[in-house]
């Protein structure tokens, strides 16, 4: 049989045939593809006209984007239908991805094209978005190792290839380990506490996995309610146990199996070989070589800035955490609080002072309303209107939809994936699937985006019902939609959420959150699953009242993540034998970068890196333990492995940049502001005319500006942090 005749992974007419797509497609299509990328980049790179847009970048695009484009998908579906046969054809498929943009990245002779054009007089007749994808690009070969010798090309290339398996490795091992995990609970009397709904559906799951009695997983909609309401302590410990552990030395699912899903060695490697990478470039460290390509300039600079966060935030987070054990121990009983008490007593002390509580709210937001009051809002902003469509999915859970102009004009699509279940990885997340671009016969190729989330599937004939969590969390997953599929961009490179710095991407989807807090919005998105009445006033002042419940300690929660990140990435340095000699490429970095690249005529010897023997697991460990020491003022079990899980750093992209959710907190803040002045003056936040000026200043121009400039234009000034500190209740 012909593999390519008719692949559904070679169709770029359409949406994806997700329904056509087979394992054995997978190989062939990006075989095919690879060959296609690797004639065009010769031709362009033996092209001996003048140099022009139209002989690089335009025929350059034409083979990476559709390539990227198979190649997310493949990644996608072993992201939410994990199986073990698309578990290998990815593992097959990875090292033949990364060598390749490796390999590009490197192209010394590509890199010269792209630089003679940029010194050409073609160059001055761009448009402001081709010279931004053109200076994007000549930084991205800098970072990609093209300044370098041969022999340390080749060495850079094997680490981002080992880097790539890793990543993957971190997160399957996650994946097994959750999935692994059940506790099956037959005494009725042990699920005292809990809501009627997580019973259902611990019984449900039992039910499909042929046990008698009530089952509880890692997934986090059947874990944490355990967390917030059983009143079984054992019970809280032993999924506690089980989820702080996972992917460590003391995971349960080493208990008499035979597994190696440990990700201590993981970690460590990762971090040898981001230290080795960014030596090899003349960076101080790895975290320099992450800020090269974001809005913060050094280390220094996140370093300050998280630590101001952390002694603003620390007076309220000991504050929470005195009024939590004083009223732990006078109402509940509980002298010392566990770490597995700590959900359930905040959960309790919430109910006491606010009268309120999350699952009480779930059935007023019932999925269906809750996604037409989202649409409603996004199409009141924006001038949009946002309509359900049939297309093939990969579940039957997934739905799809079509964003149009006022006019019936569609201008994106994207997949809605809202439910956990087995063999999907946990959390909330969007990728782009396609992206905004002129084609080459002059049309608009509509953006596609993948929008997933983890929330509780629907049980017995009724529609599934989220927490205000869960709703914050579709916001904020829709808002990062929004700046992929509105933009105006043409360009592949700066399209949509194409080009932005990692540390500002974040905005658009923390600032659609901020709307979730709105009466008027509520009022939208709520209505009671046997009534259809709208959330009641009085329920809203005391969920208002209960916003900012332990945010000092929550702040702390992120400063800690983020300082670990930074310190890791920073800290735990290489010393070279030999360092790369400077030239007269020397790299024009940021301040205080001191980079010096390899000349790469130098027949210099490949640079050894040595590795300190201090870089170990328990090290890392040991770090996180002092960070988490030093910063928060709740104590850490000694057991708990919560690096072995961290999934953002080493498998997710935010490898010394997870502070970038703090970072980009400030920007969105302040954003929201000018709708809440807005407000003041008209009576509602939702704003049309703001709206659409964040539509013009910040979704529409995607990556084609720096960040920075498009919070100027939208805002007319520099950031200030007070809009967060006043969101937050930190301003006394």
């Amino acid at each position: 049989m012909n593999l390519l005749a008719h692949n559904p992974l070679l169709d770029f007419s359409t949406f994806p045939r997700f329904s056509d797509i087979q394992i054995a497609h997978i190989s062939p299509a990006l075989t095919q593809q690879l060959g296609h990328a690797q004639q065009a980049i010769k031709h362009i790179c033996d092209d001996n006209a003048p140099p022009n847009w139209e002989n690089i970048v335009a025929p350059l695009d034409a083979v990476i984007e559709p390539l990227s484009q198979t190649w997310t998908l493949v990644s996608h579906l072993s992201m939410v239908m994990d199986t073990p046969e698309i578990r290998a054809a990815h593992a097959e498929n990875l090292p033949r991805i990364t060598e390749f943009f490796s390999s590009l990245g490197q192209n010394l002779a590509l890199y010269q094209r792209y630089k003679a054009l940029a010194n050409s007089s073609a160059f001055s007749s761009l448009n402001v978005a081709r010279k931004k994808v053109i200076e994007n690009a000549l930084r991205d070969f800098r970072l990609g190792g093209a300044e370098l010798n041969d022999a340390d090309k080749l060495h850079f290339a094997a680490i981002q290839t080992t880097q790539a398996t890793l990543s993957k490795e971190f997160s399957d091992h996650i994946l097994d380990a959750t999935n692994h995990y059940h506790y099956t609970v037959t005494d009725e009397a042990e699920l005292a506490g809990l809501p009627a709904d997580v019973i259902a559906a611990a019984r449900a799951t039992a039910k499909q996995n042929q046990q008698v009695g009530w089952q509880f997983t890692l997934q986090f909609p059947s874990y944490f309610p355990v967390m917030q309401h059983a009143d079984n302590r054992a019970l809280r410990e032993r999924l506690y146990r089980a989820y702080v552990t996972r992917a460590s030395e003391l995971g349960p699912e080493f208990a008499g199996a035979q597994h190696d899903w440990d990700n201590a060695h993981n970690m460590v490697e990762q971090i040898k070989l981001r230290q080795e990478e960014a030596a090899m470039l003349g960076f101080r460290n790895y975290a320099e070589l992450s800020l090269a390509s974001k809005m913060a300039d050094t280390p220094q600079q996140v370093h300050t800035f998280l630590t101001d966060m952390a002694q603003r935030a620390r007076p309220y987070a000991q504050r929470d955490w005195e009024t939590l054990t004083a009223f732990s121990k006078d109402t509940l009983g509980l002298s010392t609080l566990a770490p597995w008490d700590i959900a359930y007593a905040s959960e309790k002390l919430r109910q006491h002072h606010y009268a309120f509580s999350e699952e009480a709210l779930r059935p007023y937001f019932c999925k269906p309303q809750v996604l037409s009051g989202l649409f409603d809002l996004a199409e009141k902003l924006f001038d949009i209107r946002i309509t359900e469509k049939v297309a093939q999915t990969w579940h039957p859970d997934v739905k799809f939809y079509q964003i149009e102009s006022m006019q019936g004009q569609p201008i994106a699509h994207f997949y809605l994936d809202l439910y956990a279940r087995i063999g999907k990885q946990n959390g909330a997340w969007m990728n782009d699937a396609r992206a905004r671009k002129l084609t080459a016969n002059g049309h608009i190729q509509t953006p596609i985006a993948y929008l997933t989330c983890n929330f509780p599937p629907p049980l017995e004939g009724r529609p599934a019902l989220l927490s205000h969590n869960d709703v914050i969390t579709l916001f904020h997953e829709f808002g990062h939609g929004l700046h992929h599929m509105l933009t105006h961009i043409e360009e592949y490179g700066v399209s949509g959420i194409n080009g932005v710095e990692w540390d500002a991407v974040e905005l658009p989807s923390q600032m659609l959150e901020n709307f979730c807090w709105e009466w008027e919005v509520l009022q939208k998105i709520s209505g009671h699953v046997e009534t259809g009445e709208p959330l009641p006033h009085a329920i809203y002042k005391r969920m208002l009242a209960a916003k900012n419940f332990q945010k000092g300690l929550a702040t702390l929660r992120q400063v800690v993540f983020s300082l670990f990140d930074l310190t890791l990435h920073t800290e735990f340095t290489l010393h070279p034998k030999h360092t790369p000699q400077a030239t007269g490429n020397a790299y024009d970095g940021k301040e205080d970068n001191n980079i010096a690249i390899n000349n790469p005529s130098s027949q210099n010897k490949h640079t050894h890196i040595e590795h300190p023997a201090h870089i170990d697991g328990q090290a890392i460990l040991s770090l996180a333990q002092h960070i988490h020491q030093r910063i928060h003022v709740i104590p850490q079990a000694s057991f708990s492995r919560w690096p072995h899980s961290f999934s953002h750093i080493f498998a997710g992209g935010y490898a010394a940049g997870y502070y970038s959710y703090k970072w980009a907190e400030v920007l969105s803040a302040d954003v929201y502001a000018l709708f809440e002045e807005a407000a003041a003056q008209t009576g509602s936040v939702i704003n049309n005319m703001i709206g659409m000026r964040y539509y013009q200043e910040i979704l529409r121009v995607g990556g084609s500006r720096p960040a920075i400039e498009s919070f100027r234009a939208f805002r007319g000034r520099e950031p200030d942090i007070s809009a967060l500190l006043r969101h937050d209740e930190m301003t006394t």
